[in-house]
């Protein structure tokens, strides 16, 4: 079966991209950037580009977006024509192809507002129940892109699994206070207990998503890091997370004692990932435990494929100032 894989040039997509490859399956990568898994050149939003690709296609992997470093830097018509308009040509010419799956790679980011509770509040515990409340052009155009897929499914019948992937991106932090505060790899390591995931298991998800996506139809689906945390830590989390965290996950103390790293104080939101593990069968291997593990095995948490796939930057300028987007 040929998988078509968008976004070839970009983290997730390379990714995806070299383990297809690895496997032996008919992989083709398109992007707006050359690229070494890139097998075509070209827009998502052109139709016509989108057909000739779809040629032969029996599944759909769409990761391509302008993402939110974007933001301050393309309009919002320049979001709307790649976010939207880019995926309703894949879309439709998935139903022309008669593709048996289409996997959509959307964001946690798109929850918005519903991360951040107003003070006093507990962690907002984040299942796909949660109502998103979009704060920026991406995440209205990856929310109006995933109603694209549920739609095309209801009226067409193509199978489509959206896909709301946590951070892991290897980049510095957006947030100026994190930078400041924590060294890049503390503070990444942190993310694993409510808000990261590493990229080999969102590959893993995408590609489970494809076998399972006949039989499931429709579905959206958190992919981030199985937490060591319950529903009813959500209130001593926004308090003190260090507590909660040698509550639940004591053989990380020794280690980040001997690094001289700190928890965060508080957790604004926790990410639960059991729908994904329960109907895609989805077992992530990297939890806060592992990256632990890691660490005290080798020093470095990351798995092989982070390592391969490296920093890309999400602009071809470098941004003079003191953050790696010129976005906060």
């Amino acid at each position: 079966m040929k998988i078509l894989v968008t976004g070839s040039a970009g983290h997730l997509g390379e990714a995806l991209m070299r383990t297809l490859r690895a496997e032996g399956r008919d992989a083709f990568g398109i992007d707006v950037k050359p690229s070494p898994y890139t097998d075509a050149v070209g827009s998502i939003a052109d139709a016509a580009f989108v057909d000739r690709c779809m040629a032969g296609v029996g599944a759909v992997l769409h990761t391509a977006t302008l993402h939110k470093p974007h933001v301050a830097t393309h309009t919002r018509q320049q979001f709307v024509d790649t976010n939207i308009s880019g995926t309703l040509n894949l879309l439709e010419a998935a139903v022309r192809e008669r593709a048996g799956a289409f996997v959509f790679t959307s964001t946690t980011s798109a929850f918005g507002a519903a991360l951040t509770p107003p003070p006093g509040a507990p962690s907002a515990w984040i299942t796909e129940s949660v109502r998103p409340v979009p704060k920026n052009i991406y995440g209205v155009t990856k929310i109006a892109a995933e109603d694209l897929c549920e739609l095309i499914h209801r009226r067409e019948g193509l199978p489509c699994l959206v896909l709301r992937t946590s951070r892991f991106f290897p980049e510095d932090d957006d947030s100026k206070a994190t930078r400041l505060a924590f060294l890049d790899a503390n503070a990444k390591a942190n993310e694993f207990l409510y808000r990261r995931v590493e990229i080999e298991d969102v590959v893993a998800a995408h590609l489970l998503a494809i076998d399972r996506a006949p039989a499931l139809g429709f579905g959206r689906y958190i992919i981030s890091a199985t937490t060591p945390f319950t529903p009813e830590d959500a209130a001593e989390l926004r308090r003190d997370a260090a507590a909660v965290v040698a509550r639940r996950v004591p053989q990380a103390l020794d280690e980040y004692d001997r690094r001289g790293w700190t928890l965060f104080d508080s957790l604004d939101r926790v990410y639960d990932n059991r729908l994904a593990r329960e109907e895609l069968g989805w077992q992530p291997r990297w939890d806060f435990a592992e990256v632990i593990a890691k660490l005290r095995a080798t020093g470095d948490f990351r798995s092989e494929l982070a390592k391969a796939i490296g920093r890309k930057g999400y602009h071809d300028t470098v941004w003079d100032g003191d953050g790696p987007f010129p976005v906060q």
